[in-house]
């Protein structure tokens, strides 16, 4: 017995440490969304565990309760050789299946409407009705921020921004400011936040899981996207879909602001000395490896430049990448790091 015991430690330890890893918020990004478009996504992702995982519970129930009752020897089966059909069992086989069925298409064409990327009916919401957000998100609001977007104030102007992804970096250019950074987003709370999306390269992915979802972002193609950021902080975004040897590295910073500190960042950024021409984005859009995720900031963008780059794009430009790159990850020789 005292053999068991010491045995029974080390697995009841590691057991103890599984649970209570849940506890921590850090990369569970999932599981606690900060923006209405994640946090639509993540209620629906909710309701379809929960129904399907109830569905899987109650058939196992009753698959264990008929082995059970009918099983070899325990007198409780009965053979009616006049029994041809029954209408309870009909109703149960075929009318249960359909609720349900319809129940989880209810709420997932709601939630496609609330999350389309083109016009997200959950960002209306909530620029709408603050305070249901604030509530559901968990915190009181801030009468600051909910004045600015009551129903009957002026609702905040959609800040645009366009995405560029290269091997393995990512671009963002503000039109409106006349700004550019690499490998940072910066936006302000409570603010809509459109997304025109493309690629110089291969195909990727733009996901902030604890902002919005992932979608496709194609060279030659113009993407949309659209989300809303209810609390400050700093997010991770990534690209996920496999591009090459920098995959791994193709991460970037989002920093949720105030409207005032996000000013403040707009006007540092328009003192920096360096300019986003096209040929400064070729310099850019090389195969590059940003080890460190060091920022980049541009003060003036060439007018046009997201469309020049769809354009190239779709007459055959191509930023190649050595192939070495995917066969010894230890010697990337030919491939620029940033470090």
């Amino acid at each position: 017995m005292a053999l068991r015991k010491e045995h029974a430690g080390p697995p009841l330890s590691l057991a103890l440490l599984l649970f209570l890893g849940g506890c921590a918020q850090r990369g569970f990004w999932l599981l606690h969304p900060k923006g209405a478009i994640a946090r639509t996504e993540w209620h629906t992702t909710v309701l379809d565990v929960a129904v399907m995982g109830g569905v899987v519970l109650v058939a196992g129930g009753l698959v264990a309760a008929f082995l059970w009752r009918y099983r070899v020897g325990s007198g409780s089966r009965k053979y009616d050789p006049t029994y041809t059909s029954s209408l309870v069992i009909e109703l149960l086989v075929w009318g249960v299946p359909l609720m349900i069925v319809g129940y989880l298409s209810y709420f997932s064409v709601k939630s496609v409407f609330a999350t389309n990327p083109y016009n997200p009916l959950a960002i209306r919401h909530a620029l709408a009705h603050p305070r249901q957000t604030d509530e559901a998100m968990g915190r009181r609001a801030d009468p600051a921020l909910v004045s600015a977007t009551a129903p009957g104030a002026h609702a905040p102007r959609a800040l645009r921004v366009d995405v560029v992804t290269t091997d393995w970096q990512w671009v963002f250019i503000y039109p409106r400011q006349g700004v550019a950074t690499v490998d940072e987003l910066v936006v302000p709370v409570r603010t809509p936040v459109k997304f025109d999306l493309t690629s110089a390269t291969v195909v990727n992915d733009f996901f902030i899981p604890e902002l919005v979802g992932e979608i496709d972002i194609m060279p030659g193609m113009r993407t949309k996207q659209a989300m809303i950021a209810s609390r400050t902080g700093l997010y991770h975004g990534y690209s996920d879909d496999f591009s090459g040897g920098g995959f791994s590295w193709m991460g970037f910073s989002t920093h949720v602001t105030g409207r005032a500190q996000f000013n403040g960042w707009v006007r540092r950024v328009r003192a920096a000395p360096d300019h986003l021409t096209y040929a400064r984005f070729g310099q850019i859009a090389r195969p590059t490896i940003n080890l460190a995720q060091r920022v980049r900031y541009f003060s003036q963008v060439q007018k046009g430049l997201f469309d020049h780059v769809i354009e190239r794009v779709m007459e055959g430009k191509v930023y190649r990448t050595p192939l070495a790159m995917t066969e010894d990850m230890t010697k990337p020789m030919k491939v620029r790091l940033i470090k």
